[in-house]
């Protein structure tokens, strides 16, 4: 074998390995779940927002929509189900990564294949990555449809651009804050497309099954106890953070003055990305509003961190780069669980919130660029007002 073949052959073991050993702490206890509900609704004749996972009160939380994309399930042998699962989260995230990373892999100085390789492994090996493949989660692939609609459909004008947005938002409801992006960037025809996707989906979902639909819509949705404690340190978001402060009284007010703070910052930067149009830095800029903003961003949510991360890596500034790696490696380590048996102080504030500071730090920080999807090379940063500072063009 030559050197890069066991370069390759390398990593393709440890991340494996560590794929392994995630897989084996979580046993794909979402896939365990996703399976169950649909098979006690399609094949039991019972109500799927009534069933939970033996032993825990935890049960099917997505829209209807979710349950009929997940039929399947419902007839598939539980390990073919856990074999489609991760070949999916490993292929969507291989295409994504190559998706944001591809200027960065073509300018690294080696063969392209290797470089690719190692980004994405890298990506594999990400804690929210690394959870999406452990619980048997979607988030890779709603990333990848919502990415795949950004850089391909909106960016490039397509009739079609907002109909994966649409369909992410029928199935899980928080990519749905893309078509507020849409909206505040002015892609009124994505985003009429977007919501008329949602819609048409949901109101299938509630034309074949409308006992169901009625359920989720009415109480499912609300019932908090069915996704877990707030306060879990897994939970991190701005309301997870304040859920873990003695804020009690005025949690809710607290909480919802952060996210009217965190939507004006966003709003000011994506609308700086729009000017330029930088399509891909709309994207992790509002990947990142939705991790903060939403109540439950559980680890494993934080796929959506990865485009930021990238953009920072693949920055010809260093202060960006050192933010980039800084956040990958601190994401990466499981630090964040030290403070999962108890608060720990006097670092219990920084510690058991690291996603959230540093999601709150690439929103303010990460630079944007003009005129950058995949397939047109990166032209210039952006400094944080959204003009151009050619002292900071990408190398």
């Amino acid at each position: 074998m030559t050197r890069r073949a066991w370069i390759i052959a390398a990593l393709a073991a440890l991340t494996a390995g560590v794929l392994w050993w995630t897989a084996d702490l979580h046993a794909f206890f979402d896939s365990r779940v996703y399976s169950g509900a649909v098979r006690f609704w399609f094949r039991g004749d019972g109500m799927v927002y009534d069933w939970l996972q033996p032993g825990t009160p935890y049960g099917f939380t997505y829209p209807p929509f979710a349950g009929i994309v997940m039929v399947p399930m419902a007839y598939l042998p539980f390990w073919l189900i856990l074999v489609i699962a991760g070949a999916a989260t490993v292929a969507t995230t291989a295409l994504v990564t190559w998706w944001l990373a591809g200027p960065l892999i073509r300018r690294a100085g080696t063969t392209p294949w290797v470089a690719g390789a190692v980004a994405v492994a890298l990506a594999l090996c990400f804690e929210p990555v690394r959870e999406t493949f452990g619980f048997g989660q979607v988030n890779t692939l709603l990333l990848a449809l919502v990415a795949g609609d950004v850089l391909f459909g909106v960016a490039r004008g397509r009739r079609w651009g907002g109909i994966g947005i649409g369909l992410a938002t029928a199935v899980k409801l928080t990519p749905g804050v893309f078509i507020l992006y849409l909206l505040v960037t002015g892609r009124w025809r994505a985003a009429g497309t977007a919501i008329a996707a949602a819609t048409a989906a949901t109101l299938v979902a509630a034309g074949l099954f409308p006992d169901e639909s009625r359920e989720f819509w009415t109480a499912a949705l609300w019932d908090t106890n069915r996704v877990g404690n707030l306060e879990y340190v897994s939970n991190q978001s701005l309301r997870g953070m304040l859920a873990r402060l003695p804020l009690d009284t005025v949690e809710a007010k607290v909480w919802l003055a952060c996210v009217l703070a965190t939507l004006a910052l966003w709003a000011w930067r994506v609308r700086a990305a729009a000017k330029v149009d930088d399509y891909l830095g709309g994207l992790a800029l509002t990947g990142l509003l939705g991790c903060l903003i939403s109540p439950v961003t559980w680890v494993h949510h934080c796929v959506w961190l990865l485009p930021a991360i990238i953009r920072c890596v693949d920055s010809g500034r260093r202060n960006d780069r050192w933010l980039g790696a800084a956040a990958y490696l601190v994401l990466s380590s499981r630090l964040t669980w030290a403070w999962a048996g108890g608060p720990r102080p006097p670092l219990a504030m920084i510690g058991s919130n690291l996603y959230v500071w540093f999601s709150l730090a690439l929103l303010i920080w990460m630079p944007l660029r003009a005129g950058t999807t995949p397939d047109m090379p990166d032209q210039q940063l952006i400094n944080r007002a959204g003009t151009p500072d050619v002292s900071r063009a990408a190398t």
